[in-house]
């Protein structure tokens, strides 16, 4: 890696950016480009790859001898040894056992007999002459099966290639061997297809040492014919015979630079052959990369700093066992709950929630909806009340046949009603209890840190609001107790027993009036058979109907049902529905909606569901009852049922009515009153006034404020990523100093590797010589227009002309017969060849001896 001083600054200062991220526990997002060799069989990829890595760890032979994908991590360490992970924690010293690890893991997923698998083998290779990057080597492309390999190996690779190349963040050494036709290098072709821009692609010719004698690839390594953009490098890799005999890969880097000093075509370049180059090229592009990240990383490092800033302030003079520190932080930490509780209840403050509601909200749901409907419901059924009356009627008579209608028909029946009101309202405080627990809760989040002051902060709350439950209960059974206790049939709102013959539901409604209850969405599951599912709508209900439209706006009216003498039931959910639904249907078993015996209605949650069936109850729509004796009392009532006693029942169920009516106005007025002044308002005043005194009795105050492992941890973690990432800021800034980058080539004319052009453009591009009398060795092509020169006389050099380069200084790079001028940064310039004029004899350049 000599020679780039920009590299060899910038290796030690990312090993500090990595060993900064690595006491942090957290990976360097440099995500620095794989490099993926790619080839055809025996093309020299491994070779190539060796290289790099200094060591001969990979297994050779010929055919296919890479048949799973190698992905080879270096990483820069003060020891070198390598590790595989399918074998973490074992250090292999030893290369050739890597190499026969890598044989054997290869025969275990392909087989022994030339099979191919797309699973990777992973290896780490530590090493202090290695940066961190990651080498790719993939087999190699083929189109003849071999062995147990499949019919479509060559689809089969290609796919296998495909998944690593396409990578934009993977730079591509497209190898090609010497000795073949260049013009249909595979390794170009599949570069090609996912570079067309040539921004990843650099073009690696081995096997420069087997070409026949009087060849050569000057014109393609000066990037002359079959022109790329990032150009050639030409390496000379170790020979079978070399391999088989241990030789060195210093020893072969040492022949390499040899062989490109004494070669007569290649002396010229030299300096611009061979592997320390393709490794400085690679490095190059490595820099830039590393350059055009670091903005984001320390953009991305910025915003965390300043995130951690405002945590970090309260840690920094920290000290565990200060216990003023422990007495304010709890003193602190009360105070927060009680507010957040009441803020919680209250609905104040300035962090409202939009997403979900508040304790608060969701109580009064409780009072104004669900209360509501849980005290209808027990309210009575006609059939059944007018059943009652009459019963209580005849056995208060007896045996005799009463002429007036008896005060303590009335009073039974009363009576029973109003028992009947205890059941909502201890549900109603169930309710309230479960929610203000789950308050309490939430409120307690912040105090997670201390896991043992919160533990006994919800304890002592919640034990607090269990016994002011209780209290609230026993209130209510005594509220409904009380109304027990005396009629009071002098009430002002009591119709009394002259009115209580006049007085009839029907008129009583029609005092109400039309008005609109609610609105809102709500779907309709029996539209149509043949839709199957539901349907939306826009529901409008009011005193007298249900209305239905096709949006919001209410211009499209799809239907209007009256609610006279419909009732609300609930329904059970399909089994991967889930919405909740309930019907509106007639106990007369008449059609409802079209042929439908019941409308079927669903709810996205169920709080919606309960408070559309509070609205029902408002309009007139109660829920259904079921009597098990409604059959036969109907029976027993109607067939017995004179008109002196129908008269009686109907007097006795109007002042039932009328009496159970300020009942249940009472209930529904002083039940919320009562759960709020001895629920809510004295768990607010108790963890105002008395939950710190009850904390300190409980335990002392250096257990309440113990920190949980995971606090101390995340504080220990806050401290040092605060200061690491610190550290890591310092060293971009030297990064962005110190580097120094190369920028891209300009683009070349690469239509030659198009598709179309593949099996007509020029051979190998080994042109100044003659041509090889080998089968692998096509004949170059010629342009149109142009006669081939002589060749030269056998074991004599070509004619010299005036072009000639200069002589080799010894101590300094031959000078390159291409960019003369430094117009592009000091790369070369678009080499195009241009086309000579027709008839005229190509200048050959002569060949220093």
């Amino acid at each position: 890696m000599s020679g780039n001083q920009g590299m060899e600054q910038l290796i030690p200062i990312v090993n500090r950016l990595q060993d900064a991220f690595a006491t942090l526990g957290v990976s360097l997002a440099l995500d620095l480009p794989q490099i993926a060799v790619v080839g055809s069989q025996s093309a020299g990829k491994s070779s190539v790859l060796e290289n790099f890595v200094g060591r001969d760890f990979l297994p050779r032979g010929s055919g296919i001898v890479t048949r799973r994908p190698l992905v080879l991590q270096l990483i820069n360490a003060n020891v070198e040894y390598a590790e595989f992970l399918h074998q973490k924690g074992k250090k292999f010293t030893d290369f050739n056992m890597v190499r026969k690890e890598i044989e054997e893991e290869t025969d275990r997923v392909t087989g022994a007999n030339k099979g191919i698998s797309s699973v990777p083998i992973n290896l780490r290779v530590y090493s202090p002459h290695v940066l961190n990057l990651t080498l790719v080597d993939l087999p190699g492309m083929t189109k003849v099966p071999v062995g147990d390999q499949p019919a479509d190996i060559e689809i089969q690779i290609r796919g296998m290639l495909m998944e690593f190349i396409t990578n934009e963040n993977c730079l591509i050494l497209a190898v090609s061997p010497a000795n073949t036709d260049l013009a249909n290098s595979d390794a170009l072709k599949i570069a090609k297809e996912v570079d067309p821009q040539g921004t990843r692609t650099i073009g690696v010719i081995t096997k420069l040492d087997l070409m026949d004698d009087g060849t050569d690839a000057r014109d393609i390594l000066e990037n002359r014919l079959l022109p790329l953009r990032r150009g050639y490098v030409g390496v000379v890799n170790r020979s079978q015979r070399d391999i088989e005999g241990h030789k060195d890969i210093k020893q072969a880097l040492g022949a390499e630079r040899k062989f490109f000093l004494s070669h007569p075509s290649y002396r010229h370049m030299a300096d611009r052959m061979g592997t320390p180059f393709l490794q400085r090229k690679l490095n190059e592009q490595l820099t830039n990369h590393i350059r055009d990240t670091l903005p984001a990383l320390r953009n991305k490092l910025q915003t965390q700093l300043l995130s951690m800033e405002k945590d970090v302030e309260e840690f920094k003079n920290y000290r565990p066992d200060d216990p003023t520190r422990k007495t304010k932080a709890m003193m602190q930490m009360i105070t927060q709950f009680g507010a957040d509780f009441e803020k919680n209840i209250e609905g104040s403050g300035s962090e409202i929630s939009t997403m979900e509601l508040s304790g608060g909200a969701k109580i009064n749901r409780i009072f104004h909806e669900r209360f509501p409907f849980e005290l209808v419901k027990m309210e009575f059924d006609e059939k059944e009340l007018r059943r009652e009356i009459t019963y209580a009627i005849k056995n208060i008579h007896g045996i005799r046949t009463g002429l007036f209608t008896p005060d303590m028909a009335f009073e039974t029946i009363v009576k029973k009603q109003i028992q009947k009101c205890k059941e909502p309202c201890l549900k109603c405080v169930d309710l309230v209890v479960a929610q203000l627990t789950q308050v309490v809760h939430n409120c307690t989040q912040k105090m997670s840190r201390y896991p043992r002051l919160r533990e006994d902060t919800e304890r002592i709350v919640n034990t607090r609001i269990r016994e002011c439950e209780q209290k609230t209960k026993d209130q209510l059974v005594l509220m409904v107790d009380i109304q027990l206790a005396y009629m009071n049939t002098n009430h002002e709102d009591f119709i009394g027993f002259a009115n209580a013959q006049q007085k009839t539901e029907t008129s009583n409604r029609k005092k109400i009036g039309n008005q609109v209850i609610r609105k809102g969405w709500l779907a309709i599951h029996n539209v149509s058979l043949l839709k199957g599912g539901s349907r939306e709508f826009w529901f409008v209900l009011t005193t007298e109907a249900v209305i239905w439209f096709k949006d919001e706006e209410e211009k499209e009216k799809k239907y209007m049902l009256p609610l006279d003498n419909l009732k609300i039931r609930d329904l059970e959910a399909g089994f991967m529905s889930r919405r909740h639904m309930f019907a509106l249907f007639n106990p007369e078993q008449r059609n409802v909606y079209k042929d439908y015996k019941q409308l079927e209605l669903s709810a996205e949650t169920q709080d919606d569901m309960d408070s559309w069936k509070a609205s029902f109850l408002r309009a007139g729509v109660y829920p259904e009852r079921k009597s098990e004796d409604d059959k036969n009392s109907k029976d027993e009532v109607t067939s017995s049922m004179d008109p002196q006693l129908e008269r009686q029942v109907e007097t006795i169920r109007n002042l039932v009515d009328s009496y159970m009516k300020i009942v249940s106005k009472t209930t529904r007025d002083l039940t919320p009153k009562t759960v709020m002044h001895l629920i809510v308002n004295q768990t607010q005043l108790f963890i105002t006034e008395e939950l710190l005194a009850h904390l300190y009795s409980s335990a002392d105050q250096g257990s309440l404020m113990e920190e949980s492992a995971e606090e101390s941890l995340r504080r220990e973690e806050l401290l040092r990523m605060y200061h690491v990432t610190k550290e890591a800021l310092g060293i971009i800034s030297e990064v962005s100093m110190k580097t120094v980058s190369t920028p891209l080539p300009p683009p070349v004319n690469d239509d030659w590797l198009s598709p179309s052009n593949s099996g007509g453009m020029p051979g190998g591009g080994m042109s100044n010589g003659p041509p090889s009398p080998g089968p692998m060795r096509p004949m170059p092509s010629r342009p149109q227009g142009r006669s081939a020169p002589a060749p030269p006389a056998p074991g004599r050099p070509a004619p010299n002309i005036p072009a000639r380069p200069a002589p080799t200084i010894p101590g300094r790079p031959a000078p390159s017969p291409v960019n003369t001028d430094n117009s592009f940064g000091g790369l070369p310039p678009p080499l195009i060849p241009s086309r000579p004029n027709p008839g005229v004899p190509p200048r050959i350049p002569s060949r220093p001896n």
